[in-house]
């Protein structure tokens, strides 16, 4: 979990200004685009050696409702960059990501004034 979420805590992704917050977290009100990161493990073997786990990064995106996909879309294209298809170095071992989904929810339940978009990419860890 700490590697995936150290992604988010780089400069390059604070350089695309989108408010970033876990899963489960409520943001403060007003804020109308943002995403909640998520990371689902759903299997591996941590005892072997070499480690490995495999899962599903599922990021919430958070848009304006009533105006268009083009900002979620948008999101979508700027986390491709970062996280799509991608081999990251960490200090004990490598994550490697495949190429991702998206998926319009419509409104959020919990804010009527949202779109919501669910953007998934699966990945392996392989660590020493």
């Amino acid at each position: 979990y700490e590697l995936i979420y150290a992604v988010f805590n780089t400069a390059q992704w604070a350089a695309a200004s989108i408010p970033t917050y876990p899963v489960n977290f409520t943001p403060p009100s007003g804020l109308d685009t943002y995403i909640r990161v998520d990371v689902v493990a759903s299997g591996g073997n941590t005892a072997a050696f070499p480690r490995s786990v495999s899962g599903v990064l599922i990021i919430d995106i958070f848009a304006p409702a009533g105006k268009g996909n083009k900002t979620g879309t948008d999101i979508a294209d700027t986390l491709d960059t970062y996280l799509a298809g991608k081999t990251m170095k960490v200090p004990t071992g490598s994550i490697q990501t495949r190429e991702s989904a998206l998926v319009h929810s419509g409104i959020d339940k919990d804010n009527l004034s949202l779109s919501r978009y669910e953007y998934s990419i699966p990945f392996n860890y392989y660590g020493v």
